[in-house]
């Protein structure tokens, strides 16, 4: 594995291990789309992710991850990132983002959707499908001769365009043999900070987070949940991409 500027650039075997397991975690996240509906928990869901990666032989990525405590991050609502999973019954017209990884022959996963339980307002629908499109708008920048910064600029143009707010707190990461390796992917462009050059076999997690409201974010007694501080409505959607030479290829979808 060789290194540039500090961030590992993977062969073509360790890009097949790495979609090896963004596969997996694209079909346990298919397989707890099919279950969301008015009613169920977010426990539920958890219980089923880890009968999931027990069937597929994998490690959950993020359980013991820091004092993690789940295989999932349930983050419901005004819930950034980082929701612990309830015994509480999901409602129709709430928005449910789930952040889901595995690790597996020594390489991880990493991928999270928002999704809609039952019929959800014009207005939370707007912000998913924002976030989506903002997400897939910095892939296509994920490309040799670009700069790291092109994919914050082109996500930070698609959320000033709709009016969404950037979560600045929380930001995408280079993946591997370890969950978070270098480069920090901002979904904004810092000011006053120098770019990297993208290379072949760098391996991205792209990861943008908006809300309706407030960028700002309250941390609650937990030590993880991160909720928007003024309550409103945030999405996450996150895809791991490698650069390849004929561009970026997104690994956590599955191959049909």
């Amino acid at each position: 594995m060789k290194k540039f500027r500090g961030i590992f650039l993977k062969n073509d075997y360790e890009i097949s291990l790495l979609r090896e397991a963004n596969q997996i975690v694209a079909r346990i996240l298919d397989d707890i789309e099919a279950r969301i509906k008015p009613g169920i928990s977010t426990m539920d869901l958890e219980e089923r992710a880890n009968d999931l990666c027990k069937e597929f032989n994998v490690r959950p990525a993020f359980r013991g991850y820091q004092g993690f405590p789940y295989t999932l991050c349930c983050s419901l609502n005004d819930v950034i990132v980082h929701g612990f999973p309830t015994q509480d019954e999901l409602k129709e017209g709430d928005i449910l983002s789930i952040d889901m990884g595995v690790q597996s022959r020594g390489f991880f996963g990493d991928s999270a959707r928002t999704f809609a339980v039952g019929d959800i307002s014009q207005e939370a629908g707007m912000l998913m499908q924002v976030t989506l499109d903002a997400l897939h708008a910095g892939i296509q920048q994920a490309r040799t001769g670009n700069d790291l910064y092109d994919i914050s600029a082109a996500i930070e143009r698609h959320a000033k365009k709709h009016n969404c707010s950037i979560i600045r707190r929380f930001v995408g990461h280079g993946i591997g043999a370890r969950l978070h390796e270098k480069p920090e992917i901002p979904n904004f462009v810092p000011s006053r900070m120098p770019g990297v050059p993208l290379k072949k076999g760098m391996v991205l997690a792209i990861e943008p987070m908006f809300s309706l409201g407030s960028e700002h974010v309250e941390i609650m007694p937990d030590n993880w949940t991160a909720k928007t501080s003024d309550r409103s409505l945030a999405a996450h959607f996150e895809h791991t991409v490698a650069i390849t030479k004929d561009g970026p290829e997104i690994l956590s979808i599955l191959d049909k």
